[in-house]
Parts: structure tokens; sequence; C-alpha cells
């Protein structure tokens, strides 16, 4: 597999754990929040953008994503 897409997965994997810890809920719960309000594909997306942004902007960045298309956390 490539690096390039070794770094993304590790990238999202980092970001869906660090959303779970602020959230107060469990990885898998993050996981399927992210992933039903299309958080993770805008992650996977602008991946390029979003890993040289620090963690806290982009968590911020996802959860006013999610709060925009009906997210309650």
């Amino acid at each position: 597999m490539a690096a390039s897409i070794l770094n993304k997965i590790e990238y999202l994997v980092l970001l869906v754990a660090a959303f779970a810890a602020q959230s107060k809920i469990s990885e898998a719960e993050a996981y399927r929040y992210l992933s039903r309000y299309g958080a993770l594909a805008l992650c996977e997306k602008h991946y390029g953008i979003m890993h040289t942004l620090s963690l806290e902007e982009n968590l911020q960045t996802l959860q006013e994503y999610c709060h925009r298309k009906g997210g309650t956390l």
C-alpha cells in the first residue's frame, strides 16, 4: 500500500479518536457520527489541507460541519 494512503488512514484514525475523546463517546460512536454527517468524506477529500492544520482547528471544523448537517454533538 502506498505511503500516502497509509498516512491518510492514520490521520483519519487520529481525528476519529480525538473527536471521540472530545465528545466523550466511544471511537465506534464517533466514527458512525462523523460518517453519518459526511465529515469523514470531507476529511478524505481535503486531507491535503487538513493535515497541515492543528488538531484543535480540525476538530472544531468537524463539529461545526456536522452541526450544519443536523448533528447534535
